[in-house]
């Protein structure tokens, strides 16, 4: 749910909500500033409240928006809570989702995001120990590794002079096979007069 275009801060967001989605929204909202490290700026991002490395700090994005970490939105059926590192990072979705089964929760759960109807829906401590758990810093770091792996990335290093892993692996087939050639020439003589 979109929230209307005069909505321009997260507090704004939430009284713009209905009674009932208010205080959801607001009670993980609490959460989610109370565990967030620093170096992450609370913002409206993509019509949601998000937590994101602002701009004035790392501009140089794929798309031009902040890079987002965490966000938190009112949907028209449900409540959505976008745990970014729970996409980028195996080990954060395995931690998530045994959260659920220790609290005897259903995980109701897209790529990233957590649907949820109340508060009680989340087991809240292991949540927000996942968002504490990546540094501003460290999430820079992922996100420029995440994007070293997609065309435009493998581009730029190419066009830096860097070798790509897969210009790496096909120096490393070469000098495989090279050696393989140097053995079999050694066995196998090569006579001079055929």
């Amino acid at each position: 749910m979109k929230p209307p275009s005069n909505v321009k801060t997260p507090a704004q967001y939430i009284a713009s909500l209905p009674t009932d989605r208010w205080k959801t929204i607001a009670t993980v909202r609490a959460l989610v500033n109370k565990h967030i490290p620093r170096g992450y700026d609370e913002c409206l991002v993509w019509g949601t409240i998000g937590w994101t490395i602002p701009l004035s700090r790392y501009p140089d994005t794929y798309n031009k928006q902040p890079i987002c970490y965490v966000a938190l939105s009112s949907q028209k059926n449900y409540c959505s809570l976008y745990l970014m590192g729970a996409f980028w990072s195996a080990s954060q979705l395995e931690q998530l989702k045994a959260a659920f089964k220790v609290a005897g929760k259903k995980l109701d759960m897209g790529k990233c995001c957590v649907h949820f109807e109340s508060p009680d829906d989340l087991p809240l401590e292991a949540i927000g120990n996942l968002i504490a758990a990546i540094s501003s810093e460290k999430w820079i770091e992922m996100y420029e590794q995440s994007r070293l792996r997609t065309k435009a990335g493998q581009a730029q290093v190419a066009k830096q002079g860097a070798p790509s892993a897969s210009k790496r692996a096909a120096k490393r087939v070469n000098r495989a096979s090279t050696r393989d050639q140097s053995k079999v020439s050694k066995r196998h003589p090569r006579s001079s007069g055929r």
